[in-house]
């Protein structure tokens, strides 16, 4: 892509369709050590749609966290750290 003579870019239409930008949507940039990451703000969705896309990045993350083995009790307590023992008078 190409940055105008006004600083405008065209979004790529699979972009826009994936992020459920339309007319009057609002975007922001946000600078990143990689360079800059295209946000979309205000996204015109309906609530069918938006449970769609949540679900579907819920799917997305299946698998990404690697417990090591341990079941999610323990997962859990391995984030708290070592707990003292309460005194119960």
């Amino acid at each position: 892509m190409r940055v105008t003579t006004k600083g405008q870019v065209t979004i790529p239409k699979q972009i826009r369709d994936h992020l459920g930008i339309g007319p009057g949507s609002e975007v922001e940039f946000l600078a990143t050590d990689e360079g800059a990451r295209l946000v979309a703000v205000n996204e015109n969705l309906s609530e069918e749609e938006a449970s769609h896309k949540f679900r579907k990045t819920l799917a997305s993350m299946a698998g990404t966290l690697d417990l090591n083995g341990m079941s999610a009790d323990e997962y859990v307590d391995w984030l708290r750290g070592p707990r003292e023992q309460l005194d119960v008078d």
